[in-house]
């Protein structure tokens, strides 16, 4: 069989951002915690780990203010510069907890936003000039990178670097670790160098040929002694080759020089002359704008509304906006008749369902952007997650309700038992009916225990097959007492199945008891091998079910992510060979984890009706990669 490979059509999201035109970052960290009264002398990265409250809570201010990347507070987590705290051995949990903060306000906030890993120089100076050890320092940023690999950052952010030499090595274990974007970012002193004696012009040079998302300039001093860096910087890529890639540019500089006053450190700079350096940015061309040092949210909301009031009075439109796809024609209002998914899989037709988790605050912005992306990539449905590992999030009716009549996709909506009476479960369905949420998946649920609420008590009054029942009773027109609901209802109804698990022979026959209770279509837990398939169908005594198999296909991003679902996540099992294959990827992990989906996929096809894709970390795109081996 041809070995699938992802297509070139697939591009990241930052890229996709940085075509259609200035896209604002975040502003500081380091001194938004000094404000809140961390110690100069304190480990600012650490902080991920001792207050994390305080590190959240600036990152939902920064996305409350506009901002479309967040930095995780990771700037100084390389082993050198731990070491100077005695934390040397904490530097991959300074790091995934610092990427998990990041994108936990994300979701709370319910913003679209990216998230940066920050990685900064390690503060050695290589020989000839000084002691270290380059291969060291390369080590120590691999090291940091993939344990930010791990925590979920949407791209890499070199910043702050004073030496080309040391940023090479950076961008070299980058390249090791992943095949995510980077952006690089000097800093230059006030005659126009970095502190190795590099010009804009020679930085340029030497890192335009990289392959790199972004370069640019970052911390140094205000905007007016960076801005003619990136102009600088801006001349010497227009004169480049053709042949060689235009990366886009980056500024962000500090709110000006720093001064001491009453014992607390102040940044002159006033967010109102940050609003018009946004403007002058834009006006360059800059791709990537934002804050450093001094910079806060104030600086952040005024340049968002600079950059706003920028495109509004543009007269000629500077990029053509992608359209929504189109509202798909399918019946979203209650009613008879099986539903556009039951259809389908009744037609014979091969149908492709991903999943998304609701937010864990109050905005779904990013999921109904994630559910566009995924309309337009054709997929038939969308499962939306009822809090998974018992972690509190927006209620997955709503979810599903917003999607369908917003996007104009039918969704699955997963349902357990976990936390609702009997009543409490019929009253939700009855609800979830008259708003045309209609494709119901019907689970236990994860215990609180693994949960955010350990001490939460857990309800149960029936389990998945008492749900299938409960659901296959209202299709006849009654609730689980007998009483009449005044019409048959209309529910199309789907379990679960692990084709993972050691004892398959008591998993087939739950199976067996669910599908008897009136399951009408079946999905399983990832599978990573088109064997493990096949030995559950053995134990369940036949070659193919006796209704129609959604396949459950989670994509990996890099062998520590391979490592973490099999160990720490219940439900999925690798198999050996599959983690053996993420090792050898390497930097190439992300693409590789997309091929194999790919291959699963093609080999599951003839065997199944249809494909569950799991993406992690909200990488929708992940998913519709996946999915043009078949569309």
């Amino acid at each position: 069989m041809t070995r699938p490979t992802a297509s070139p059509s697939a591009i990241h999201p930052l890229l996709a951002r940085l075509t259609a035109g200035p896209v604002l970052a975040d502003g500081a960290m380091g001194t938004m915690l000094y404000a809140e009264g961390a110690g100069l002398d304190d480990c600012f990265d650490a902080l991920n780990l001792e207050t994390p409250a305080a590190v959240s809570a600036i990152h939902r201010a920064y996305l409350e203010s506009g901002a479309a990347i967040v930095k995780s507070n990771t700037f100084g987590a390389n082993r050198f510069k731990l070491a100077a705290f005695g934390l040397e051995g904490k530097v991959r949990a300074i790091n995934r907890a610092g990427a998990k903060l990041a994108r936990e306000a994300r979701e709370i906030a319910g913003s679209g936003a990216l998230v940066a890993g920050s990685v900064g120089p390690t503060g050695r100076t290589l020989a000839p000039w000084g002691t270290a050890d380059p291969a060291e320092v390369k080590a120590a940023f691999r090291e940091q990178i993939e344990a930010l690999l791990e925590g979920g950052v949407d791209f890499l952010l070199l910043e702050t670097f004073g030496s080309v030499e040391e940023l090479d090595l950076a961008i070299a274990a980058a390249r090791e670790s992943c095949d995510l974007p980077v952006c690089a970012s000097l800093t230059f002193a006030e005659d126009g160098r970095t502190l190795g004696g590099t010009t804009p012009e020679e930085a340029v040079a030497r890192l335009a040929p990289l392959g790199l998302a972004s370069i640019g300039a970052n911390c140094s001093v205000g905007p007016q002694r960076l801005l003619p860096v990136v102009t600088a910087m801006a001349h010497a890529l227009a004169d480049l080759p053709p042949e060689l890639p235009r990366p886009a540019l980056s500024c962000m500089p500090n709110a000006g020089w720093p001064s001491h006053v009453a014992g607390r450190v102040i940044y002159p700079s006033s967010p109102e002359y940050f609003a018009d350096f946004a403007r002058r940015a834009a006006a360059l061309g800059v791709g990537i704008i934002g804050g450093c040092c001094g910079t806060t949210p104030a600086h952040i909301a005024a340049m968002r509304g600079a950059l706003m009031r920028a495109e509004a009075g543009s007269v000629t439109p500077q990029r053509e906006r992608a359209p929504r796809p189109a509202h798909l024609d399918i019946d979203l209002t209650p009613g008879d008749g099986p539903t556009g998914l039951a259809a389908k899989l009744a037609e014979g037709k091969f149908v492709a369902a991903v999943e998304i988790d609701p937010p864990k605050g109050l905005n779904p912005a990013k999921a109904l952007e994630g559910a566009r992306l995924l309309a337009e990539a054709g997929v038939d449905a969308i499962n939306v997650a009822d809090s998974p590992m018992a972690r509190v999030r927006m209620s997955a009716l709503t979810l599903c309700y917003l999607i369908q009549h917003q996007v104009g996709v039918e969704t699955i909506l997963h349902l357990t038992t976990r936390d609702r009476s009997l009543m409490g479960l019929q009253s939700e369905l009855l609800g979830a009916h008259a708003v045309g949420v209609r494709n119901i998946l019907a689970l236990t649920g994860d215990p609180p225990s693994l949960g955010d609420y350990p001490d939460s008590s857990a309800v149960y009054d029936i389990d998945s097959i008492g749900l299938v029942r409960v659901l296959s009773r209202l299709n006849e027109g009654a609730d689980s007492a007998g009483a009449s609901i005044g019409r048959q209802a209309s529910f199309s109804i789907g379990c679960a199945v692990d084709p993972t698990r050691q004892d398959l022979a008591h998993e087939a026959e739950r199976l067996k008891a669910k599908l008897a209770a009136g399951a009408h279509f079946v999905m399983t837990q990832p599978i990573y091998d088109p064997a493990v398939w096949f030995r559950f169908l053995a134990a369940f005594g036949a070659e193919r079910l006796p209704a129609p198999v959604i396949i459950g296909i989670l994509p990996l991003q890099s062998s520590k992510h391979a490592e973490f679902l099999h160990n720490e996540v219940p439900g999925i099992t690798l198999t050996d060979a599959a983690r053996d294959r993420m090792r050898r990827a390497g930097a190439d992990g992300r693409a590789e984890g997309v091929r194999m989906a790919q291959e699963l996929l093609l080999q599951l096809k003839p065997h199944s009706q249809g494909v569950y894709l799991m993406p992690s970390f909200g990488r929708y795109e992940v998913a519709a990669e996946v999915l043009e081996v078949i569309r």
